[in-house]
């Protein structure tokens, strides 16, 4: 793949970038932000024949699961780019509950304002401290702030715990705002929450990405919302220390 940045500029623009987005990883070249799984110490991945189903059962060790062999399933019309960039949330359901989220995400898109405070409550929302003093329960953005810009909306924020949107979440939120700057090209997004019948809190969302301009770029995960050491009861968002 042709890179106009020498690994010097690469290198320093990608340590600035990780500054801003509180993030201590550096990226040193396109490649390494392409399918960049999180590290050994942090969670484990591995291949499975599901393409169109979600996965339910959580084995207890592997928070992500890899779809359809990491490819995304977009059509040739889900990555035109006529319309520029551009989000869609699906609306509520009778439960309040979140749903499939739409994004062509590019430089054009990425907030230029600070986040404010969150206020929603999205349905599940029975918080908890940790031990570390920490919060069990994070309000996950379907489409991450600083893609599009999009923060205070009930159609966007789901019950997640600390461990599922941050790292999980987040670290495939950093490949999609890292290979942008680096390239100018744009992304296609797609980020699918899973709920059982009338479950209020999401087993895990479906996350898919691919770039628009070239093919360099894309992935397909499911990420369970789980949090180490904690049971959770889907139906109600109680949980309880193991």
């Amino acid at each position: 793949m042709k890179n106009k940045f020498t690994l010097r500029k690469l290198s320093i623009l990608a340590a600035f970038f990780f500054m801003l987005s509180g993030c201590g990883k550096q990226v040193d070249s396109i490649e390494r932000i392409r399918n960049r799984p999180l590290g050994s110490t942090e969670a484990s991945q591995y291949e499975n024949a599901y393409s169109s189903d979600f996965p339910i059962e959580y084995d207890g060790m592997n928070q992500e699961v890899v779809l359809n062999g990491n490819r995304p399933t977009f059509t040739e019309a889900d990555l035109d780019l006529s319309k520029g960039v551009w989000q869609s949330f699906s609306d509520l359901d009778q439960l309040n509950r979140v749903g499939i989220a739409n994004a062509l995400i590019g430089k054009e898109s990425f907030p230029t304002e600070a986040r404010e405070p969150l206020t929603v409550k999205p349905t599940g929302w029975k918080q908890k401290k940790l031990p570390a003093g920490q919060w069990l329960y994070n309000r996950s953005h379907l489409i991450g702030f600083q893609l599009t810009g999009e923060n205070n909306n009930m159609k966007n924020l789901m019950t997640g715990t600390r461990q599922f949107n941050t790292p999980h979440m987040l670290n495939y939120e950093i490949q999609i705002m890292d290979y942008i700057r680096l390239t100018g090209n744009h992304v296609r997004y797609r980020v699918m929450p899973h709920f059982i019948n009338n479950e209020l809190v999401a087993r895990g969302v479906q996350m898919e990405a691919a770039s628009v301009e070239t093919d360099e770029f894309a992935y397909n995960v499911y990420i369970f919302n789980v949090q180490d050491g904690y049971s959770i009861d889907y139906l109600t968002g109680k949980a309880i220390k193991n």
